[in-house]
């Protein structure tokens, strides 16, 4: 189901039942109340003077400012976690109109270690919230076995510093992507896919902070991402929920900025 199809049509159709009120039936309404005054308004009519504000307002912060989504994996920890919901700021990258996703003004462009969510090219009404790690025209090699990050025969510069939340089958590291510094998870032996990939003009190499649970630009299915599938840059975490039995949200995590 498209919510921003469905919220551009509502919106479309309270606005153009509230103007067709004004501009014509009100008149009529009027004219038949006499002394007594204007006729009762249909329902249709009041829910949709009431209605319509708030779905334009609700339309224009979704499509042109933030736009809120929920976590659904564990791919990007440990920056994100199963649970978080993230505002995702829509207009990082130039605005675009709903639905259509043409792109109407520049703003600015994707930068390495941008935290971003993207349309699954395969599948676009699937969201998905990785990394950047490739911008067009880079050279990506990425080594299974050491789990070294290569762009354009450059090094990443990564340091194991020590297990995760005293895991010994789980790294917690830290690499440095240009200004960018952030953490990664290392599963100890596992070969997740490797190799190296040529990006496109256009399109943009993404990776998950989980490197060996994240299906990413590495695999089938996902590979590179084209500009026009991108939705915005990660900002800030707004929320954590999780069930009660599963020890309830996580409340140090609200408010906590996107690195």
């Amino acid at each position: 189901m498209d919510f921003a199809l469905i919220l551009v049509v509502a919106t479309f159709v309270t606005g153009l039942i509230w103007a067709f009120d004004a501009l014509l039936l009100r008149r009529k309404r009027l004219a038949r109340g006499g002394e007594g005054g204007a006729a009762a308004e249909p329902v249709v009519v009041e829910y949709a003077k009431s209605f319509f504000p708030v779905l334009l307002l609700v339309l224009v912060l979704r499509s042109f400012l933030f736009e809120p989504f929920r976590i659904p994996s564990g791919s990007m920890m440990p920056t994100l976690l199963e649970g978080d919901f993230i505002f995702v700021n829509k207009f990082a990258y130039g605005l675009r109109w709903p639905v259509i996703n043409s792109k109407f003004l520049e703003i600015g462009e994707p930068e390495r270690g941008d935290v971003v969510v993207f349309k699954l090219p395969s599948d676009p009404a699937v969201n998905y919230i990785k990394r950047v790690v490739g911008l067009p025209g880079d050279t990506v090699h990425y080594d299974q076995g050491s789990k070294q990050l290569t762009i354009n025969g450059e090094k990443i510069p990564m340091e194991i510093v020590g297990p995760y939340q005293d895991d010994p089958g789980t790294a917690l590291a830290e690499e440095q992507l240009g200004d960018d510094e952030h953490k990664l998870l290392l599963t100890r032996g596992a070969l997740s896919r490797g190799g190296t990939y040529k990006v496109p003009q256009g399109h943009y190499f993404m990776m998950g902070d989980n490197r060996d649970n994240s299906r990413d630009s590495r695999f089938p299915g996902v590979e590179f991402i084209p500009e026009n599938r991108l939705v915005g840059r990660a900002e800030r975490i707004w929320m954590n929920w999780r069930a009660p039995s599963e020890g309830g949200p996580r409340w140090s995590r609200i408010g906590k900025s996107i690195e």
